[in-house]
């Protein structure tokens, strides 16, 4: 009866337990822990079947269960830094647990990995972005004119910016895009944004706060940084606005200049038809009181 008892016990403690798996998303990945003896997968296809097996059977029994992508490189790096083993499971597990604290992460929630696969890339690269601008702007020192601080100065000025472009739309969809070119990637990030004829307006706080560093980074380094905004209303056609930034500042785009960048291919810059029921308009000016000779951040 003890026993059945501890048993029991055990298994309702499991059920209050969260877990992280690590996962080996691509091929790649994959074939670069097979140099580890007590890494057992010899095919990658298989693997991805047993670990959602897992992610089944755990959440079958209650258990919530996320999941990190696991890199390779930043294992051996990780083992390198705290003089782990790296061929051994349970440094595997230590990685997998420093993950589940400070990386990107998804919860399981019964969908099949070719669901979670690409939206756990995309946290990935979301998270990436984010730590990558802010570090950009707290390196961006204080401006030699004025002593202000250029990161802090340039997310102020990214704020105002996006609230006066939702502005200039009406109740419906509103869809912000953001580039900046940086080495060895450009940043991207996006933002969407609900409101209603009441003008009550619902967005993710997470991804405001994203988007606007990733625009502040474009004012304070005073990159060829672009912005897109899209509007979507029942019954109306969706209108497109561009700006490009210069020196720092947003300057609007003719509806021809929207045109062209909707219509041209980034990769091959070839022409692509443009899109049904879209209006490519030209965008107010965001910068009204914005300081001439390029003294912005």
């Amino acid at each position: 009866m003890a026993h059945t008892r501890h048993d029991t016990m055990r298994r309702a403690l499991r059920r209050e337990v969260a877990g992280t798996i690590g996962l080996l998303a691509d091929e790649e990945d994959f074939a670069a822990m097979r140099r580890y003896r007590t890494f057992t997968f010899d095919d990658h296809k298989t693997y991805l079947k047993q670990i959602e097996g897992l992610l089944r059977t755990l959440a079958a029994q209650g258990g919530h269960t996320s999941v990190a992508l696991f890199d390779p490189a930043e294992y051996e790096e990780y083992c390198a830094e705290t003089g782990l083993d790296p061929d051994t499971p349970g440094s595997r597990t230590r990685f997998t647990a420093a993950l589940a604290s400070d990386g990107a992460t998804l919860p399981y929630e019964g969908q099949p990995l070719t669901d979670l696969v690409p939206e756990l890339v995309d946290e990935a690269v979301r998270q990436a972005t984010w730590e990558y601008a802010t570090v950009v702007l707290a390196r961006a020192g204080t401006c030699a004119t004025c002593g202000e601080d250029i990161g802090r100065a340039a997310f102020v000025r990214a704020s105002e910016l996006i609230t006066r472009a939702l502005a200039t739309a009406g109740p419906g969809t509103r869809h912000l895009v953001c580039s900046v070119p940086t080495e060895p990637e450009t940043l991207l990030a996006a933002l969407h944004v609900d409101s209603d004829p009441d003008g009550d307006t619902r967005l993710d706080e997470t991804e405001a706060l994203e988007f606007t560093t990733v625009l502040a980074v474009g004012i304070a380094t005073q990159r060829p940084a672009g912005m897109v905004l899209r509007c979507s209303a029942d019954g109306n056609r969706d209108r497109v606005h561009g700006w490009r930034m210069s020196g720092g500042r947003l300057q609007p785009l003719t509806a021809a200049e929207v045109f062209d960048a909707y219509c041209t291919d980034a990769i091959s810059g070839e022409l692509v038809s443009p899109e049904s029921g879209v209006d490519y308009c030209a965008a107010p000016d965001l910068e009204g009181d914005a300081p001439e000779g390029g003294h912005t951040h």
